[in-house]
């Protein structure tokens, strides 16, 4: 179950990765496009749909590699059982949270689709399709925030540590 579960987390990086490459190529396509004198229409818009897919797709890796941001100052001041209740807590909260956020996410790819919403752009894209990504990065994080959930109550979490402390810019 780990393997599967590490997997889907690495497969939602990759197509986080793949999002970015596109928005990449549809900024390049912008900008080639305008100094030859030819509008590609919608560009913006699937801009802007690969963006969020990215932002939301990476949730999870993120959040597995300790990568969020945390504000630990009082979770540093404490040891023992009192800083795993802290952790129990936040990761309760947090997972209940994020569940919610995946319920209305999928809950508006559905209702997109059931009453045929389309952007209000001139490329006219059914919306249900890119926020099929953001619904997907959601549910995915949801899992992640379980899973740690039930690790630390199990007391099998590892706890990842980011190393932005270890960077002086």
């Amino acid at each position: 179950m780990r393997r599967a579960l590490d997997l889907l987390y690495r497969s939602a990086a990759v197509m986080a990765a793949m999002c970015m490459v596109g928005l990449l190529a549809m900024v390049l396509l912008s900008v080639v496009s305008r100094q030859m004198g030819f509008n590609v229409r919608g560009i913006d818009a699937y801009a802007g749909y690969l963006m969020a897919g990215a932002g939301f797709l990476a949730l999870a890796h993120t959040f597995k590699t300790g990568e969020h941001i945390r504000v630990t100052l009082i979770l540093n001041t404490l040891r023992g059982h009192p800083r795993r209740l802290l952790e129990i807590w936040s990761l309760g909260v947090a997972s209940l949270l994020s569940c919610l956020l995946a319920f209305y996410s999928c809950r508006l790819v559905w209702q997109s689709l059931e009453f045929n919403d389309v952007s209000t752009g001139n490329d006219a894209t059914p919306l249900w399709i890119p926020q099929l990504s953001m619904a997907f990065g959601t549910v995915v994080f949801a899992i992640a925030f379980v899973d740690d959930f039930l690790l630390e109550l199990t007391g099998r979490r590892s706890h990842a540590i980011s190393g932005e402390m270890l960077r002086s810019e």
